[in-house]
């Protein structure tokens, strides 16, 4: 076990510690919290805008090949106005799990000054990333395309450019429930557009040509099954982990807890926020416009990673 006084020596000569990329001890977290956070990567940007195309296909395809050229007035009403809804919430609860900083600790905090301000007894352990050159807490992992450590890293995730961590992975929940509902909604749209159109034998089915209504229609039921598989996947291992406060990093290492784990219903109260209720299911709970607006202003690079 290394002493206080070799550990400061090792910072401090620390390669990382480079004068470009020196931690301000003067700007504290509640700064940093007022800037926007997004990741400058090119797969995640390719892979976020492709998930924004294939929503928007799917509102296309039910609201202009299936609802609009139906006969039945309130069918047409009341399923499309249900599905926009879905992909309302569906895109913003995307939006708001990529812009949201998912739990990153202040990049080069590692400093002399900084441990000798923490006030560490003799022979108390601190663990330092050597990648990000920070004070590494508890059950954080250091995520090499965000380049920082993140608190509670479950997995990085490429469909929302970001990391899925302790501040954002309700917003991930949410949006990977509200992707597989809006899947299975279009899936049993597709079904009774499909009976309709053969009983029809195909005469005002829709205003495409039926060729083009059913390539249409064939695109949407393979994107709907395959994204209704990977995200009702996806959304039972979260409430699993949840549920066992353990994310997926420590699962697939096998770590032992060394923490006091929080068991189901106290996991989903801290990671959904009090006690059950329609702000759960909610994307647009917390949010504030003039908030993002100024930090939109603050910006700097410090969370435009």
């Amino acid at each position: 076990m290394q002493s206080s006084g070799h550990r400061f020596r090792d910072i401090e000569h620390h390669p990382l510690l480079a004068e470009n990329d020196s931690y301000d001890s003067s700007s504290s977290e509640a700064d940093m919290a007022d800037r926007v956070w997004f990741i400058r990567d090119g797969c995640g940007m390719v892979c976020a805008v492709m998930t924004w195309f294939l929503v928007v296909y799917a509102d296309f395809v039910v609201t202009f090949v299936m609802l609009l050229p139906s006969k039945d007035f309130w069918y047409s009403v009341i399923n499309g106005v249900l599905f926009n809804c879905l992909a309302v919430l569906a895109l913003s609860s995307h939006l708001r799990t990529m812009l949201t900083d998912p739990g990153a600790v202040p990049k080069g905090n590692a400093t002399k000054e900084y441990m000798e301000s923490l006030q560490l007894k003799p022979g108390e352990v601190i663990y330092k990333c050597p990648k990000c050159c920070s004070i590494k807490p508890e059950r954080a992992h250091h995520c090499s395309i965000c380049k920082r450590c993140i608190r509670k890293m479950d997995h990085h995730c490429p469909w929302v450019n970001n990391c899925v961590g302790e501040k954002n992975q309700r917003f991930f929940v949410l949006f990977t429930m509200y992707i597989a509902l809006i899947s299975a909604y279009a899936l049993i749209l597709c079904g009774f557009q499909f009976f309709s159109c053969v009983r029809g034998q195909w005469t005002e089915c829709s205003d495409f040509s039926p060729p083009v209504t059913v390539i249409l229609m064939v695109f949407l039921c393979l994107e709907g099954f395959l994204f209704l598989t990977f995200t009702a996947v996806m959304f039972g291992t979260q409430i699993h982990s949840i549920c066992n406060d353990e994310t997926e990093i420590e699962r697939l290492k096998s770590e032992k807890p060394t923490w006091e784990r929080r068991l189901r219903w106290e996991g989903m109260k801290s990671v959904f926020g009090g006690q059950p209720s329609l702000l759960w299911i909610n994307p647009f709970a917390g949010f504030r416009i003039r908030q993002l607006l100024l930090r939109a202003k603050k910006g700097g690079p410090e969370f435009s990673v």
